[in-house]
């Protein structure tokens, strides 16, 4: 067995058994403490558009490169101490990048308030997960807005960490964790201050287009693994190339449609955040409800593909 391969199969079964323990620190906390820490700081004391899109390209691929360089160090360092704490950190490390079991949670979280009928704490549960308006919004309008979030955070929280991971572990120099966690930074930058509207504008725009880039391959792979899984790989395609295209984002419209598509749903349509109206395009054909049911399925979808990336990724790389 490939050495990647081990830190692959031990991550992913840390990530569906227990997920980010509650009270741990993550690596994420501490990519958010940086990311605000010089944001506040720029935004302070630096006026000029300019120097702030500049700022932003600094936060941006320092942060990326920071986080890779200083983990392969924490790797090497633990090399030296003991092989086995290597390997402890190094998919411990690893886990941390994937949502999997987080995503699951949520979704979960949110379904039991539900199915309780219990909609006034489903609402409140919904937004932790959500940007959207939450207060007013029907069983049906919260079961889009899971399944929305669920095939949006499928490819920068789980494909995409995995990719690079799988990518990573052809490059010795690099290795698997290093380049999946500075993935996971470009990731928690386009979260945090990778927006259109002030006062991120000119900080994180380049946050928002690396983060874009990053995410365009492995999104579109992912694409074509549910395609081939559904069993309808022409019909999602087509209905990708129909409707994702609309959609403002080059990857979260791809990701949402292809699900949609494959389970026979459409999401999209009006959303509220703080007052506002934002309506999105329609993806995919609206052939049934969006239910609990179809949600689980959303999620199965998602970790059928992860473990098909690895088995591959793992052939891959002992025949390599």
């Amino acid at each position: 067995m490939h050495p990647s391969t081990l830190f692959l199969l031990l991550a992913a079964y840390l990530d569906y058994l227990i997920g980010d323990p509650w009270g741990w620190l993550h690596p994420v906390q501490v990519m958010g403490w940086t990311i605000d820490l010089f944001t506040q700081t720029t935004l302070k004391y630096v006026k000029s558009p300019y120097l702030r899109r500049l700022a932003g390209v600094v936060l941006c691929w320092g942060l990326i490169f920071g986080t890779g360089a200083i983990t392969w160090l924490l790797i090497h360092l633990c090399e030296s101490i003991h092989p086995w704490l290597s390997i402890a950190v190094r998919s411990i490390a690893l886990a941390s990048c994937f949502a999997g079991r987080s995503l699951r949670r949520a979704a979960e979280d949110v379904l039991t308030a539900i199915a309780s009928a219990d909609l006034e704490l489903a609402r409140s549960k919904l937004s932790m997960y959500v940007g959207r308006d939450t207060d007013k919004l029907t069983i049906p309008e919260i079961h889009r807005a899971i399944l929305e979030t669920v095939t949006e955070n499928a490819i920068d929280g789980v494909m995409a960490p995995l990719f690079y991971a799988i990518i990573g572990a052809f490059i010795p120099a690099i290795g698997a964790v290093p380049l999946a966690m500075a993935y996971k930074a470009a990731s928690t930058l386009d979260s945090m201050v990778g927006y259109r509207r002030e006062p991120y504008t000119d900080i994180g725009w380049c946050s928002a287009k690396s983060e874009d880039i990053l995410t365009w391959l492995p999104c579109r792979l992912s694409v074509l693994t549910l395609s081939l899984i559904s069993g309808k790989p022409l019909t999602v395609w087509r209905i990708c190339f129909r409707d994702a295209v609309k959609d403002p984002s080059p990857n979260s419209g791809w990701s949402e449609c292809a699900y949609a598509v494959a389970l026979g749903v459409q999401v999209g349509g009006i959303n509220y955040y703080k007052g506002q109206v934002q309506e999105k395009p329609l993806l995919g054909d609206d052939l049934q409800p969006i239910t609990a049911d179809i949600i689980q399925q959303a999620l199965r979808l998602t970790r059928y593909s992860f473990l098909l990336w690895i088995g591959l990724g793992s052939i891959a790389l002992s025949l390599g």
